[in-house]
C-alpha cells in the first residue's frame, strides 16, 4: 500500500513537472496551430541536409552529391536514424524523381508527373500519389517556375531514407526535426505511409493568407475571444514625421496589423520604417526594418500589376483598385507594454491608415517568446565570408535567446543581377560549429530554381515576388530590385542558447552586390539548452576527471583539418586556416561520466568527431552516475551517415546512366548532437554514458570495398534543456 501511495505520488509529481514544458504541435498539428508560432519548442532540434558540394564550391550547381549508393538507382541524400518528422522537400523540377521515401525501413515511391517522360515535361505537373501529395502543401516547377516543394509532414518512428532514382541534376535540401523522447507532443509520431491523406481543414487553411487568418471585428468569434480591434490614420502623413500605430500597457498578443495607403504611393510608402518595442526592451527594438521588406517584398513596385503581389501565410500585399493593402498575422506578444511607430522619409504621403487586431495574452511568461525582425544592410559584402543575417549573440544586448529562427525577406540585388542566387545558406544554432542547416543556394531557400526563370512568383511559404529577369529588361531603377522570401512554419527550427544565420553571396562569397536582409525570429533573453559539462578526448587530465575508459580505443592523435564554413580560400587568400586538435578513434566501446543540470526535461550530448570514418553508428547506454555498479537503461542509435567522401553523380542526359565518382573534402571536423530522453536524467547532476560501437559494413557505391570503420571521439560536450529562466516584467 506504501509503495503504491509513493508511485502515485511520482506520477503526479512528474505530471506536474511535465505541465511546466510546453506542448509541441507536430505534424498537421504544426498548421492547425499555427497561433502557437512563438511557443517555445524545447526538447526538439531541426536540421537541414541537402546535396551541397561537400569541398565548399559550387560543382553542378550543388547538385548530386549524394552520401552513398546501393544501386544506380537508389543514391542517398539523407539517411536519419530515430524518431523525428520530415517536414519539408524541395527538388529541382523532376530531376531525381522518382524519389525513395523509406519510412521505419518501408520503401514508398513518391514522384511528379514528368517522371514517365522526363525529356517532354507535363506542364501541369503535380506530386503523385496526388492523395498524399495535394496542393497546397506541395508545388511543382510550373508553378515555382523551377522547383518541386513538399510540405507534407512525413513521421517515422525509428529510421528514414530518401533515395533517389535518377541522378541528373538531383539536388535538394530537407529540413526534418527529432525530439527528446519525453517531450510533450501534440499527437503521436506514427509511422508514415502513402494510404495518409492531409485533412481538407489543412489544406484550407493554407490556401489563406494574412488579411483571411482571423476573424471579422465584431464577430461572433471575435468577442468569444475578447478580440479588440484599433484603427488609425493620418493625412497627410508628413516628411520626416513619425507615429505611433499602436501603443499599449498590460499582457496582449498582437494578431495583426494592416495599413491601407493610396496605390500611386506604395513606392514611397515602402520605404518607410517600422519599428516595434516590446516590455522594457527600449533601447534595443525587436523592429526596426524597412516597411515594404518586412512585408516580404523588396519594393512595392508592382511591374505586372498583379493583385496579389505578396500572398504568404504569414504576410500579405494586396493591389485592390486605388489602394494598396499590407498585412502582417505572425503572432506577436508583450506582458508590459507595446510601442509600434511607422516613420516616413523624404517625401510626404496623402495618407495611411492602418488597423491593429489583439487578443488577451494568456500562459506562463516562459513558455513562448518575443517577436523579432532583424534588419541588415550589406553595401559591400566582404570577400571570402559569409553574410551574418543575424547573430543572436550581438544583437538586442545579446547575452542567452532562446525561441525558433522562422524566416528570412531579403534583397539580392539592386541591378537585377541574379547570380548572386548561388550563394549558400548556413544556418549554426547553440554552439555548433557545424551547420546543422546547409542548403544549395539562394533561389532554392526561397521555392524557386533556376533563378525562377527571371519570372517572379509568390507561395505561402516562399517566393520572388519582385525583380526583372534582367537589367536589359528591368523597367526602372525600382524594377532592378530582386527579392525573395522564405518562412518557416511545422519547418521552423529553434534554439536554447544562440542562432547564427549566415548566407553565402555568390557560389565563393565573391560578389558584392548589395544585400538587405531581414530575419524573423521568436526570442526570449534566457535559455533553453545549457552546456554543463565537457570531455576532451586525448588530454589526459580531462579524460580522468571524466572516468574516461576504453579498451579498444586507440593512443590520441592529432588531426589537422576543417569544419564546412565555405570555400577555403578565395583568389589564393587563404579564408579559414586549418585546425589542429587531438582525439581517439574506437571499435569496441567507451565509458565515461558527465555532468548535467538536475533540473533538465532531457539532455542533449554533442560530439566532436573525424569525419573520414564513414556512417559512424553507435548504441548509447546510460546509467545514474552516482552508484557504483551501473544499470545501463538504452538511450539510442547514435548515427551520423555519410563521409567527407562522397559520391558524384550528374550525368549530362536527363536519362543518363548513373555515375561513380568518389570525392573527397579537406573538412574532416564535424559536430553531431544525440538526445537523450528525459526519463534517463530528470533530476540526476551526472550520469554514466556507454557507446557501444555497432558497424555498417556499406561501401560507398556497390563493388568499392568498404573503407575503414570505426568511432572517432574528439570532444563530448553536454548539454541540458530546461526551462528559460524568465519571468514577466511588470
Amino acid at each position: 500500500m506504501l509503495w503504491r501511495l509513493f508511485a502515485i505520488g511520482v506520477l503526479i509529481t512528474f505530471n506536474l513537472r511535465a505541465e511546466n514544458l510546453p506542448v509541441v504541435p507536430v505534424g498537421l498539428d504544426a498548421y492547425r496551430q499555427w497561433d502557437k508560432w512563438p511557443q517555445q519548442r524545447i526538447g526538439v532540434r531541426a536540421y537541414m541536409r541537402s546535396t551541397y558540394d561537400r569541398r565548399g564550391r559550387n560543382e553542378g550547381a550543388d547538385a548530386s552529391h549524394f552520401l552513398y549508393q546501393t544501386a544506380d538507382d537508389f543514391n542517398v541524400s539523407l539517411d536519419v536514424e530515430g524518431r523525428g518528422i520530415l517536414y519539408f522537400a524541395r527538388y529541382n523540377h523532376w530531376h531525381g524523381s522518382p524519389w525513395h521515401y523509406v519510412v521505419d525501413g518501408r520503401d514508398s515511391m513518391v514522384q511528379e508527373t514528368s517522371s514517365k517522360d522526363p525529356d517532354h515535361p507535363n506542364p501541369q505537373s503535380i506530386f503523385l500519389p496526388e492523395k498524399s501529395f495535394p496542393n497546397p502543401l506541395t508545388w511543382t516547377w510550373s508553378v515555382t517556375k523551377g522547383a518541386d516543394l513538399n510540405w507534407v509532414p512525413i513521421p517515422f518512428e525509428q529510421s528514414f531514407q530518401m533515395a533517389y532514382s535518377r541522378t541528373h541534376y538531383g539536388t535538394g535540401y530537407y529540413i526534418y526535426h527529432q525530439f527528446v523522447e519525453g517531450t510533450p507532443l501534440s499527437q503521436p509520431i506514427r509511422s508514415w505511409n502513402t494510404n495518409q491523406v492531409p485533412d481538407a481543414a489543412v489544406l484550407n487553411l493554407l490556401k489563406q493568407s494574412a488579411s483571411e487568418l482571423l476573424p471579422a471585428a465584431n464577430s461572433r468569434e471575435a468577442k468569444k475571444r475578447k478580440m479588440d480591434t484599433e484603427t488609425g490614420e493620418r493625412a497627410p502623413f508628413l516628411a520626416n514625421d513619425q507615429i505611433p500605430i499602436y501603443t499599449a500597457e498590460g499582457a496582449h498578443v498582437i494578431r495583426s496589423i494592416e495599413f491601407t495607403v493610396p496605390k500611386n504611393e506604395a513606392i514611397d510608402f515602402g520605404k518607410c520604417l517600422l519599428t516595434f518595442v516590446w516590455d522594457e526592451h527600449y533601447k534595443h527594438p525587436s523592429v526596426n526594418v524597412p516597411l515594404a521588406l518586412f512585408f516580404g517584398a523588396g519594393t512595392l513596385y508592382n511591374r505586372d500589376n498583379r493583385q496579389d503581389f505578396v500572398k504568404a501565410f504569414p504576410l500579405q500585399i494586396r493591389f485592390e483598385g486605388n489602394e494598396v493593402k499590407l498585412t502582417c498575422a505572425f503572432p506577436m506578444r508583450f506582458f508590459k507594454s507595446a510601442l509600434c511607430t511607422l516613420y516616413n522619409g523624404k517625401k510626404e504621403l496623402s495618407s495611411v491608415k492602418w488597423t491593429v487586431k489583439t487578443e488577451p495574452l494568456h500562459g506562463p511568461a516562459n513558455q513562448s517568446a518575443y517577436f523579432h525582425a532583424t534588419y541588415q544592410d550589406f553595401p559591400a559584402p566582404e570577400a571570402g565570408k559569409d553574410l551574418v543575417l543575424l547573430d543572436t549573440r550581438k544583437v538586442e544586448g545579446g547575452g542567452d535567446w532562446s525561441g525558433s529562427f522562422v524566416g528570412t525577406s531579403f534583397i539580392f540585388s539592386d541591378r537585377a543581377n541574379l547570380t548572386t542566387l548561388e550563394g549558400d545558406p548556413r544556418f549554426f544554432f547553440d554552439d555548433s560549429q557545424t551547420p546543422q542547416a546547409y542548403g544549395t543556394g539562394t533561389e532554392e531557400w526561397g521555392g524557386g530554381g533556376d533563378y525562377w526563370g527571371g519570372r517572379n512568383m509568390t507561395l505561402p511559404f516562399a517566393g520572388h515576388p519582385c525583380g526583372a529577369k534582367s537589367e536589359k529588361e528591368a523597367k526602372n531603377n525600382d524594377d532592378k530590385i530582386e527579392s525573395a522570401y522564405r518562412f518557416l512554419l511545422a519547418d521552423l527550427m529553434p534554439f536554447g542558447k544562440n542562432a547564427v544565420i549566415r548566407l553565402e553571396h555568390g557560389s565563393e562569397n565573391e560578389l558584392a552586390e548589395h544585400y538587405q536582409t531581414v530575419t524573423y525570429w521568436y526570442g526570449l533573453p534566457a535559455a533553453s539548452l545549457v552546456k554543463t559539462d565537457e570531455l576532451k578526448v586525448g588530454n589526459a587530465e580531462s579524460e580522468k576527471k571524466h572516468s574516461y575508459s576504453s579498451k579498444d580505443a586507440s593512443e590520441p592523435y592529432e588531426i589537422t583539418s576543417r569544419y564546412e564554413w565555405g570555400p577555403d580560400s578565395l583568389h589564393g587568400k587563404e579564408i579559414y586556416p586549418t585546425q589542429t586538435d587531438k582525439g581517439r578513434k574506437m571499435t569496441g566501446a567507451s565509458e565515461f561520466i558527465l555532468e548535467l543540470d538536475p533540473k533538465n526535461v532531457g539532455a542533449m550530448l554533442r560530439r566532436k568527431l573525424d569525419y573520414q570514418f564513414p556512417n559512424q553508428r553507435a548504441e548509447v547506454f546510460i546509467a545514474d552516475a552516482s552508484t557504483r555498479s551501473p544499470k545501463w537503461k538504452k538511450a539510442g542509435t547514435w548515427y551520423l551517415a555519410g563521409g567527407n567522401t562522397c559520391i558524384y553523380s550528374n550525368p549530362r542526359p536527363e536519362l543518363g546512366a548513373t555515375e561513380h565518382n568518389a570525392q573527397t573534402s579537406n573538412r574532416r571536423f564535424r559536430d553531431d548532437e544525440f538526445l537523450i530522453p528525459r526519463k534517463l536524467t530528470e533530476g540526476k547532476k551526472a550520469v554514466r554514458v556507454k557507446v557501444q560501437f555497432t558497424p555498417v559494413n556499406r561501401p560507398l557505391f556497390p563493388g568499392q570495398s568498404v573503407p575503414e570503420l570505426a568511432w572517432s571521439e574528439i570532444r563530448y560536450d553536454a548539454y541540458c534543456f530546461v526551462m528559460p529562466d524568465f519571468k514577466a516584467p511588470r
